[in-house]
């Protein structure tokens, strides 16, 4: 399990920077940097939500799969990093999400 920050504040498991979803998906099969990831698990805020949209507490330590082949930190598609920061972004492809801690192999 890998100590988690979220940066994607507009995503509904965020929770003061931690993720409550217990598990995550870290998508970009091909990818070669960073900007080519994405969290597969991200999910919008509604705005007139007025409930916690998660299935766990927010947490450090989360479990995290991983497509990102050319990433060094994926063994078995799971993610060995010891620390992991997922940022929320706006790029031209509509990507919300990237894995900071990308290292390609």
């Amino acid at each position: 399990m890998a100590d988690l920050k979220c940066g994607a504040t507009d995503c509904m498991y965020n929770e003061d920077r931690l993720c409550s979803k217990g598990d995550i998906c870290v998508g970009g099969k091909s990818a070669k940097c960073s900007d080519e990831t994405c969290c597969e698990s991200y999910s919008p805020r509604k705005d007139r939500d007025s409930y916690k949209n998660s299935t766990h507490h927010a947490t450090h330590n989360i479990s995290i799969d991983c497509e990102a082949a050319q990433c060094a930190y994926n063994k078995d598609l799971r993610c060995k990093a010891d620390h992991v920061d997922i940022m929320g972004c706006t790029d031209q492809k509509g990507c919300n999400t990237a894995c900071k801690t990308f290292k390609e192999c």
